[in-house]
């Protein structure tokens, strides 16, 4: 099985969970998503099956759209609402218009730090397992293209907004920054990814769903009901039995020795059927023998034409018809050729 599935994964499971979950419904190996979302994170998420994992060079590729909340005052040392506060909380908001400015101050091309607790590798390792170890590890920033980051809705301290960014971006290392920026402090509180490329929430399917959908059969089973209304038809009636002619009678080695017509043969009677004698041979008709020429009578004068005694090139046929007297029959001749 080939193909590319649009999930809407839900909150509280990785992308290797769905992945995980992908296989036992479809008891397929080759099973691969095409972009991280965080285990609070929600929305379209990829999943490829079979060849269709060949894509994902170019999925990746694909920038990605999100919605969102932030919560502005503390920072914390996930960049989201599971971490521990880095920061004490801050009741000085900005206004819209502050806010607005800050956030159109991201937009274009910049670097940008990945969350310290991420899948990024550092030596072979994912940072997660570093931070958790309590390692210190170098992050290196990437480049990121932010196509727009706009105010959808602004309650103090919860920013609605919305994003699309390039591959690789880190939407919490997005508020993270923004809360630097305006001087309070903020992380990522809620956040659903509305699509990726061409594939949207719309043309997404939920777990559930895509289970439901791989236990019906593609064919259902016929019933012998079904199979007998698909043979009779509602237009056509009754299929009839095909028209067959009379067997014909199998052919006898007589018949290429060339037996007379009529000659009667032991053999089988019909196809399938034991026969015997008085089976009838019909060969098919043949031009009339020549006549016979009795022994010591003159040879014709058109043989005489075609090859004069003493004049003229050897010619074989003449001369066994005009040495001897003895008249041959060319077409026994040829049919012994052949037999032999």
């Amino acid at each position: 099985m080939d193909g590319l599935f649009v999930i809407d994964k839900p909150s509280g499971c990785t992308s290797h969970d769905v992945v995980a979950r992908v296989r036992k419904i479809f008891g397929i190996r080759r099973v691969g998503h095409g972009g991280t979302l965080d285990p609070d994170a929600t929305g379209v998420l990829l999943v490829a099956v079979g060849r269709a994992t060949r894509f994902f060079p170019f999925l990746a590729a694909e920038s990605k759209s999100y919605e969102g909340v932030i919560r502005l005052g503390y920072s914390t040392d996930t960049y989201d609402a599971g971490g521990r506060p880095t920061s004490m909380e801050s009741s000085d908001f900005p206004s819209p218009g502050a806010l607005r400015a800050a956030m159109k101050s991201f937009e274009g091309q910049s670097s940008q730090l990945p969350p310290p607790y991420s899948a990024k590798k550092v030596g072979g390792r994912p940072m997660y397992a570093l931070a958790r170890a309590g390692r210190e590890f170098d992050r290196k920033p990437s480049t990121v293209l932010i196509k727009s980051f706009k105010l959808r809705d602004y309650r103090p301290p919860f920013v609605g907004f919305e994003v699309e960014c390039s591959a690789g971006t880190y939407v919490r290392s997005l508020a993270h920054d923004l809360g630097a920026g305006l001087g309070c402090g903020a992380h990522l509180l809620k956040l659903r990814r509305t699509s990726v490329g061409p594939y949207t929430l719309a043309g997404a399917s939920d777990l559930a769903g895509l289970e439901a959908a791989a236990a019906v059969p593609p064919h259902p089973p016929r019933t012998a009901a079904a199979r007998s209304a698909r043979r009779v038809g509602p237009s056509r009636g009754p299929r009839k039995a095909p028209q067959r002619g009379p067997a014909r009678a199998p052919r006898s080695r007589a018949w290429l020795r060339g037996a007379p017509s009529g000659v009667s043969l032991p053999g089988p009677g019909r196809l399938g059927q034991a026969g015997g004698p008085g089976q009838v041979i019909r060969r098919r008709a043949q031009a009339p023998a020549r006549p016979r020429r009795p022994l010591g009578a003159p040879v014709p004068a058109r043989y005489q034409d075609v090859c004069p005694p003493g004049r003229g090139p050897f010619n074989p046929s003449a001369a066994l018809l005009s040495n001897g007297g003895v008249s041959l029959n060319f077409a026994r001749i040829y049919c012994i050729v052949v037999r032999l």
